[in-house]
């Protein structure tokens, strides 16, 4: 009899039934993130209502585009993981001070779009960088990316920026409400019901925060039934070269960080990102980006938040995103449906959030566990690039004095600490040993003071 060969669970497809669920699980998970940095920039440029509402429109279906191709895959495009794409708010502040300043959103679209080609041509480069991410680094990376999420919920729960009653108790009360039947159906409910815990927790929510007033719909009624996107908008897109810098910093970091995020997923799901892999996912964010310049939206990377939700519920299946990615186009053409996803209040958000981008920072320290911290500097490495990239996270304005292209690098929390983590692991790891160090004996790199579990590849670290 001739043997078959079992599915990967990333490759697995689930029921109609269950696709939907899961997938909106996940599109409810980035929704408040996706319609952000749209928000921003258009109220930054004061645009009309009717624009703003262009802006969203064209960013969901863009999101949704850049997500099966992310999760499908064509030919060389897609890393072919459970991986939800959005725009990133890396690129908020330049594109803010460019449209303001440089020739409003046609000079955005035009630096968007170079900095797309930029990132499809720089993608076999980073692939090629993997190896400068072992488990010391991907752990600490992974790690960062968590705590660095838990502010995002905790505005969230307080009732959203901006909100007037920003920290009411009430506010508080609801999320730490979500939060206990979240907490609650997963570890009561049976298999599938705990599997959907996100989504079950925003459900109830919502039932309890409508009565109690916590939101409205007045916006459903007067959200159009169909929208189409359509490419330049706003005119052609403007070339001005201080305008493509500013933006292909964006594109590094955004590099740096999609790299972490598809790294953390691959842990998460037990297929192994190899250098072709990086790449292909690296080369769609760039096409997903390129896309957003010509139908009206902004830079596109892997969503963070998503990836937490990925390690809560063990769902490891790509399909199930990519299903996320079809309710995504359909929101982008369906603005009344969009309108009733917005609704949502922040407190359900956040009350989700902390179970999500708290299971993405355990899952940093589970890596890390696998690494040796005793008789090396392993310890160091980790402390000082968490303490790095926690610092923006803490102190938002600690960069307020330095130059534009380094507050995009350090001001990106993720950026900053993977940049500190792959440098402190060179100068530690990398380098001959000191006389007398316990590093020697370890069986590391040639010459290099290597510890056993830091330079392994992660399946042998396993």
């Amino acid at each position: 009899m001739a043997s078959t060969t079992p599915t990967h669970p990333v490759d697995d497809v689930p029921p109609t039934r269950h696709l939907l669920a899961f997938g909106l699980q996940h599109v409810l998970a980035m929704y408040a993130g996706a319609v952000a940095v749209p928000l921003i920039v258009g109220g930054a440029l004061r645009l009309p209502p009717a624009d703003l509402a262009y802006l969203i429109t064209a960013d969901l279906l863009v999101c949704g585009i850049a997500t099966l191709i992310q999760c499908v895959g064509v030919w060389r495009f897609g890393v072919r993981l459970p991986i939800m794409q959005g725009c990133t708010f890396a690129a908020v502040s330049p594109m803010v001070l460019i449209g303001t300043e440089g020739g409003g959103l046609p000079a955005i679209y035009g630096s968007v779009i170079v900095a797309g080609l930029a990132i499809m041509l720089l993608a076999p480069v980073f692939g090629r960088l993997l190896r400068f991410f072992p488990p010391l680094v991907t752990g600490t990376v992974i790690l960062i990316i968590g705590l660095s999420l838990l502010p995002v919920a905790g505005n969230w729960a307080a009732g959203g920026v901006g909100a007037a009653d920003f920290g009411a108790p009430g506010n508080l009360a609801l999320a730490a409400f979500v939060l206990l039947v979240v907490v609650g159906v997963q570890r009561f409910a049976p298999v599938f019901l705990s599997r959907i815990a996100v989504l079950i927790g925003i459900a109830v929510g919502l039932a309890v925060a409508v009565p109690l007033g916590f939101t409205d719909f007045g916006a459903v009624r007067d959200a159009d039934w169909l929208g189409v996107s359509t490419p330049f908008h706003f005119g052609a897109p403007a070339f001005h070269l201080s305008a493509i810098l500013s933006m292909l910093v964006v594109a590094l970091v955004t590099m740096t960080e999609t790299t972490g995020d598809l790294i953390a997923v691959g842990e998460l799901t037990g297929r192994e990102v190899e250098p072709r892999s990086l790449a292909d996912g690296l080369r769609a964010d760039g096409f997903s980006t390129v896309l957003g310049g010509v139908f009206n939206t902004f830079p596109y990377t892997a969503y963070a938040q998503n990836v937490g939700l990925v390690g809560m519920t063990r769902v490891r299946s790509r399909w199930v995103v990519a299903a996320a990615g079809g309710i995504l186009v359909l929101l982008g053409l369906l603005p009344k449906l969009g309108a009733v996803v917005a609704a949502i209040p922040a407190p359900v958000l956040g009350g989700a959030g902390l179970v999500m981008f708290g299971t993405v920072a355990a899952s940093g320290l589970r890596t890390l566990a696998r690494v040796e911290f005793r008789g090396n500097d392993n310890l160091t490495v980790v402390a000082v690039s968490v303490a790095v990239g926690l610092l923006p996270v803490g102190v938002p304005t600690v960069y307020a004095e330095f130059p534009e292209w380094f507050r995009t690098v350090m001001n990106s929390g993720i950026s900053a600490g993977c940049l500190t983590a792959i440098a402190l692991n060179l100068l530690f790891n990398h380098r001959p040993a000191r006389a007398g160090s316990a590093g020697t004996e370890a069986g590391g790199l040639p010459g290099g003071g290597v510890d056993e579990g830091v330079e392994e590849p992660r399946e042998k670290a396993v």
